[in-house]
């Protein structure tokens, strides 16, 4: 194989260390799906905001890096599914849509743009891991906010205010979080 064909091969993301399988790959749809699940359910109320904080997106994010796009958007999308058909694990054990529901559209759609990101070598080191976070949550708070004014009916400032503005600090801890997670997690493979 030449040095061009070896470059133009994509790169794997940490669920790819796996042995390859169907049932390896609905093992991890199913378990980014329910890790997404589990972690809304860390929910703190935010006054003035009917969007409460929450270890969801984190979970989302991590789990689009970790598995790649079409796995990640895989399992959000399940997530997503399930918790409209009734299965209680939106923030606070709710289901079904609500005003905080664009959110989780948005982490459809940025948990697939991390994965992708993650794929060509994102979430090997921290500075490009702080990019990707960021620009995952850039993609929530982008279907997030627009939704929440619309199903709450607020003008647009009022949903900065009120779905944006508070969770900026929360999201840097969750980046920076990630920025050491991730790559770390591949120095140790790499390691071995």
């Amino acid at each position: 194989m030449s040095t061009a064909a070896a470059t133009a091969r994509p790169r794997e993301v940490l669920a790819d260390l796996l042995p390859a399988s169907r049932v390896r790959d609905v093992a991890l749809v199913l378990g980014g799906a329910a890790l997404t699940g589990l972690a809304a359910q860390i929910a703190v109320p935010v006054p003035g905001s009917p969007v409460p904080v929450t270890g969801q997106t984190f979970a989302a994010l991590l789990v689009g890096t970790a598995l790649g796009a079409s796995r990640g958007l895989a399992a959000l999308a399940v997530y997503a599914l399930a918790g409209l058909a009734g299965v209680p694990w939106f923030a606070h054990g709710t289901s079904g849509a609500s005003v905080s529901f664009g959110y989780i559209l948005g982490m459809l759609l940025a948990s697939t743009v991390v994965g992708a990101l993650a794929r060509r070598g994102a979430d090997r080191s921290v500075l490009r891991m702080a990019g990707t976070m960021l620009l995952g949550e850039a993609i929530i708070y982008a279907v997030g906010v627009p939704y929440l004014a619309y199903a709450a009916d607020l003008s647009a400032s009022q949903a900065v205010a009120a779905g944006l503005t508070p969770f900026l600090i929360g999201d840097a801890v969750k980046a920076a979080l990630a920025m050491g997670l991730l790559p770390t997690a591949w120095k140790l493979v790499d390691k071995r």
